[in-house]
């Protein structure tokens, strides 16, 4: 039997279904968490041979106790995981801590979570790169947007989401930025791309090959959801495109994914650029975990699968025993509170009801990027999911 370590298995809170596939695999799953057992979800309980419970995830000491206590008592831990980006390089130290060669070590960490870093790989690949530049002082980032010209972006090179993301159009918006700046996070400054995301999402096993593939589309820039306030659209798309899937491939490869569930985020071209023709495929970053927020289930509703019984075969099998059934759209919208939409929640439940698959509130903490109040619904074409969209979304007009 296997021992599994999994960190955080309370939150998010549909990640206790990893472990429910694990422990149904013959696994012995011992989670990390900092939830109280008492207040863990009877589903999560259920899910685990044991739980370990530290006053605090963030500290990094008080994990490693945890992990050696669990070792001491259940033999040597076969699998460490989260399946999330804010714990990636603790997770990576503490494989490489307790000799646990099945993930990603320190040593792997900086192609996998610098974007600078990335491109490299990426480029490996075949796949076009942003032209970048890492942000040093003002007259280096003057220089390099005369090459490149207004707007470009910044952002953190090392960082979780859309946080301290920003689009700048002109120097006292750049003035602006480095007054504000933390001085201690590194940023990357890249030429804008007018794009959508396009990702690649996937399940590889122990020798670098998809045991399942889709991909999403988000026709809006999470930035901007963000920093504007907006409503957040995106869905899990019918059928994988082929350049999607080529590019995902490729990246998989080069980047030397084995045994991970990946998200992969590409741009599509609006309009003709330096960097490609419309609708090409170039980079934009790897995330070497899922898709977050309810996106495991969305793809789960969107394929007719199951897509945490698949990780967790790929874990005890390499390979997967779970079919994957009938292809829709599945689309998520998120409401922002304050908006007045011209069509109620009411109204909204009585026109797609029977096509809503989840609905409800979105917790703070993912709030920024995900909207207040979320609608996940299935379709079957393009067009409806749009129709979809125009109602949920619609806003009065003020008078």
């Amino acid at each position: 039997m296997k021992n599994i370590i999994f960190i955080s298995p309370n939150f998010p809170t549909n990640y206790w279904q990893f472990c429910r596939e694990l422990k149904g695999n013959g696994m012995n799953v011992l989670g990390i968490g900092d939830q109280p057992y008492d207040e863990l979800s009877q589903d999560l309980k259920d899910s685990l041979n044991e739980y370990y419970k530290v006053v605090n995830l963030e500290n990094e000491d008080e994990v490693y106790r945890g992990i050696a206590f669990l070792a001491y008592k259940h033999g040597r831990i076969d699998w460490l995981e989260s399946n999330n980006e804010y714990w990636l390089e603790r997770d990576a130290r503490f494989r490489t801590d307790f000799h646990i060669t099945t993930g990603f070590q320190v040593e792997d960490v900086p192609r996998i979570k610098y974007k600078s870093k990335m491109k490299e790989y990426y480029q490996k690949a075949g796949i076009p790169t942003a032209r970048y530049h890492l942000v040093d002082d003002k007259e280096g980032c003057l220089k390099f947007i005369q090459e490149v010209g207004y707007p470009v972006i910044v952002k953190p090179d090392n960082g979780v989401g859309a946080s301290h993301t920003f689009k700048l159009n002109d120097e006292e918006q750049l003035d602006l930025f480095f007054r504000d700046k933390e001085a201690d996070i590194p940023f990357i400054m890249e030429e804008f791309i007018d794009a959508e995301v396009n990702s690649y999402d996937a399940i590889v096993d122990s020798q670098g090959n998809p045991m399942f593939e889709t991909g999403n589309v988000t026709p809006y820039s999470i930035m901007d959801i963000v920093n504007n306030g907006d409503n957040s659209i995106y869905y899990i798309v019918k059928r994988l495109a082929k350049d999607t899937q080529e590019a995902g491939r490729a990246a998989v490869k080069s980047f030397g994914v084995k045994s991970r569930f990946v998200h992969f985020e590409f741009f599509r071209l609006l309009r003709d650029q330096h960097i490609g023709k419309k609708g090409d495929i170039v980079a934009l970053e790897v995330n070497m975990r899922p898709c977050g927020g309810f996106t495991p289930d969305m793809i789960n509703y969107a394929h007719n699968t199951d897509v945490y019984k698949i990780w967790a075969d790929m874990i005890a099998f390499d390979r997967s025993t779970k079919p994957v059934g009938d292809h829709e759209y599945c689309a998520y919208g998120g409401r922002r509170d304050g908006k007045h939409f011209v069509l109620s929640h009411e109204e909204i439940m009585a026109k797609y009801g029977p096509q809503l698959k989840m609905m409800g509130r979105i917790p703070d903490v993912l709030a920024d990027a995900m909207g207040n109040q979320m609608y996940v619904g299935t379709f079957r074409t393009k067009k409806e999911m749009d129709e979809f969209y125009h109602d949920l979304l619609a806003v009065k007009e003020e008078a």
